[in-house]
């Protein structure tokens, strides 16, 4: 870790939270090939689409985290049944309909967005500048398609707060 020039023990803490992340990471992308797979309706061919948009974008994701863990010299988990026990983000049903798979992403990228939180804090308290970029910028993505979700759900008579 002395190339790194970090804590190890501070290191540590954030790992444990990172790899929380990455199982979360894990069943949000299996969420979404579920969803890819089986969205029906008026509104199968843009979901169809966003959806695989999405769990592109995840799977890199997943990749980066991982990597970034193995950049702090500590192993990912890297087992179906680890990330099912550690994750905060929940397996889903396949037979919801486009409406409710548009709800239940974005109550996932709310919890996916407290626990990238909750490692920016840990990353801050150890002075892991590298973690808190990768992970800052992964908020502000995420943040902005939730955004775009909520639109796409929005009724035209909703409107957007005046300033």
């Amino acid at each position: 870790m002395s190339y790194l020039g970090l804590d190890e023990k501070k290191t540590s803490n954030t790992v444990q939270e990172l790899n929380i992340l990455l199982a979360d990471y894990h069943l949000y992308y299996q969420k979404l090939r579920n969803y890819h797979w089986n969205v029906i309706g008026k509104n199968f061919f843009d979901l169809h689409e966003k959806f695989e948009e999405l769990y592109d974008d995840a799977k890199i994701k997943i990749d980066e985290i991982a990597e970034r863990i193995l950049t702090l010299r500590y192993q990912p988990t890297s087992n179906l049944s680890e990330y099912l026990e550690k994750a905060n983000v929940k397996e889903s049903k396949s037979d919801l309909s486009d409406s409710q798979m548009i709800k239940n992403l974005l109550d996932d990228h709310g919890t996916i967005l407290k626990q990238m939180r909750k490692v920016v804090e840990i990353a801050e308290k150890g002075g892991d500048e590298g973690t808190i970029d990768l992970i800052g910028a992964y908020i502000r993505e995420l943040e902005k398609t939730s955004w775009m979700l909520d639109a796409w759900k929005m009724k035209t008579s909703e409107q957007h707060k005046p300033v």
